[in-house]
């Protein structure tokens, strides 16, 4: 909780110099999440559906089940059974003979109901990547804070302890070179004047 005081106490000092005059909408949605103290963390991934209809979530459905692969299976399946069934099944009694016009007119008509749905789906798609994206600034710009916050403190812990080894040398110095301010070993005589 005190660090967050500090993180937050540095960014009010770090705009109060800089200013939010510069700030996007973005920074500023994001400061405002911020100053509320609203968490933004990157477990909370589920984005709000709320007011979403039901032709939405078709769409989403849709256009899910059109790009996977059981689409591709049976589409494919589909257009070689109409050929097969058309050419060579039913012969000349063929509701269907090649050029296969009909075909065509089913094909062109899917395309045509397909790709609005798609595209709907797509434009949700780009919202909810849009709040993913928001959501990522406001952690970074979280944890940006939070890393200034540990480099400032790191910097005075580091301060404080050349101080204190500055302190340190000096009590150092003003002490006599042994406790028992006897001469060093070497010149140190014996008692009989021999050294």
């Amino acid at each position: 909780m005190q660090q967050d005081n500090r993180d937050i106490r540095y960014l009010a000092e770090h705009l109060l110099h800089t200013g939010v005059g510069g700030l996007g909408e973005r920074e500023r949605h994001a400061l405002m999440r911020i100053s509320k103290r609203l968490q933004a963390t990157r477990t909370d991934t589920s984005l709000p559906d709320d007011g979403v209809t039901l032709g939405e979530r078709l769409a989403d459905r849709v256009a899910e089940f059109g790009g996977s692969w059981t689409f591709i299976g049976i589409f494919t399946a589909v257009l070689v059974g109409w050929t097969v069934l058309n050419t060579d099944i039913l012969g000349t009694r063929a509701f269907d003979p090649y050029p296969y016009v009909f075909l065509n007119l089913i094909l062109s008509m899917l395309a045509a109901i397909q790709a609005p749905i798609i595209m709907m789906s797509q434009n949700r798609q780009a919202a909810r990547d849009r709040m993913t994206m928001i959501r990522d600034f406001e952690v970074n710009l979280k944890s940006e804070a939070s890393i200034d916050g540990l480099h400032k403190r790191i910097d005075h812990l580091t301060w404080q302890i050349l101080s204190d080894l500055d302190q340190l040398k000096r009590q150092q110095r003003t002490l006599p070179s042994h406790p028992d301010d006897t001469p060093p070993p070497e010149t140190r005589k014996n008692p009989d004047g021999t050294v």
